[in-house]
């Protein structure tokens, strides 16, 4: 394997650029919440009107959320 090409640290290395620094407890749920709500209830509306891209579209944006899914996690766990 190409070290130069590998993720795990050497020996002294430190990732501190690839790591979040969003911790769990610092999380706004109430935002986290009326976010994924509101996109639900777009969502719901834009398929009551027939406007199928625009359901596409607002589904993408569920889906790949960083809101969406730390709401999902702390649902499961």
């Amino acid at each position: 394997m190409n070290v130069s090409n590998s993720i795990t640290p050497l020996i002294g290395e430190r990732l501190t650029g690839i790591q979040s620094k969003l911790q769990w407890s610092d999380v706004d749920w109430n935002k986290v919440e009326e976010y994924a709500n509101r996109l639900q209830a777009r969502i719901t509306e834009a398929v009551k009107e027939g406007k199928w891209h625009l359901v596409k579209r607002l589904q993408y944006l569920l889906t790949h959320s960083l809101y969406a899914v730390l709401l999902a996690v702390k649902n499961v766990t």
